[in-house]
């Protein structure tokens, strides 16, 4: 691929990357108190982040149905989307880790990142830790599972 055809990419998803920030902003998605006030069902619940995520799913929902009708991506050669298909004891592990992690500091990835634009001292704290998870993640993948199954690839997509 050409230089142009990287910086192009690169641009990209710079931008989608800076939208997307601004958009947990607004939405206020980047304050754990408002994560937190919204997770606290049996007191004092904010529904207000339900329609940002319904939102979000039904943008989702109609993009991806866009997109893949494409058969291509714009900037790339094939959608990489996941070669498994079934839910699996670590799908849902992964799955309990996260709600775990999001319910105790009223931060996922996409928002604490973006706090830390914000200025938030606590997102300072839970960045290096989300990164050094991930870190630990890639590197016991590379080991081999635990459960001695292989690591998951991305395939192209069917169209």
């Amino acid at each position: 691929m050409s230089d142009r055809f990287d910086r192009l990419r690169a641009i990209t998803a710079l931008a989608s990357g800076a939208v997307f920030g601004l958009g947990l902003g607004v939405a206020q998605m980047i304050d754990p108190r408002k994560v937190l006030a919204f997770l606290d069902l049996a007191g004092a619940w904010d529904p207000s982040l339900l329609f940002v995520m319904g939102g979000a799913m039904l943008t989702a929902a109609i993009g991806f149905r866009l997109a893949l009708r494409r058969g291509r991506p714009l900037l790339g050669p094939h959608f990489a989307l996941r070669a498994e298909d079934r839910i699996d004891v670590r799908l849902l592990a992964g799955a309990a880790i996260f709600g775990l992690g999001w319910g105790l500091a009223g931060y996922c990835p996409g928002p604490a990142i973006a706090s830390i634009g914000y200025g938030n001292s606590e997102a300072l704290w839970f960045v290096p830790a989300m990164a050094a998870g991930a870190a630990l993640h890639r590197w016991t993948l590379r080991r081999g599972s635990v459960d001695g199954a292989a690591p998951q690839r991305e395939t192209p997509a069917r169209s």
